[in-house]
């Protein structure tokens, strides 16, 4: 059964805030590998790096949090609730990945501002 056109474009919009959460991650990523090598003690360096990396990694749960979602309210006997409740789940994952990518453009604008 297709996913409930109540919820369907929360579910688009976290896809495409999530590949560009990716995209930024990776292009911080790449920003930062060079300097970190020169300066491999800095300790604002290696946070932003680890942040990265959460960041990227905490992408990949969510997309697993959401297609557990979808799974559960694409079922034919799929009631009002269940949708609702998928609803919230989805609205907290939105929040969680707006938080994500705010921390990751903090970071690339740290990062493009260096020298």
């Amino acid at each position: 059964m297709p996913i409930p056109s109540e919820i369907r474009p929360l579910i688009e919009r976290l896809y495409e805030e999530l590949n560009q959460i990716e995209q930024q991650a990776a292009e911080g990523m790449n920003l930062l590998r060079p300097v970190l090598f020169i300066f491999p003690d800095n300790a604002i360096l290696m946070q932003f790096f680890a942040t990265l990396n959460n960041v990227i990694f905490a992408a990949q749960i969510y997309r697993r949090r959401i297609q557990a979602t979808v799974d559960t309210v694409s079922t034919e006997d799929v009631q009002p609730s269940d949708i609702q409740e998928a609803g919230e789940e989805l609205g907290n994952i939105l929040g969680l990945v707006m938080e994500a990518k705010i921390r990751v453009t903090t970071i690339l604008t740290s990062l493009r501002d260096l020298p």
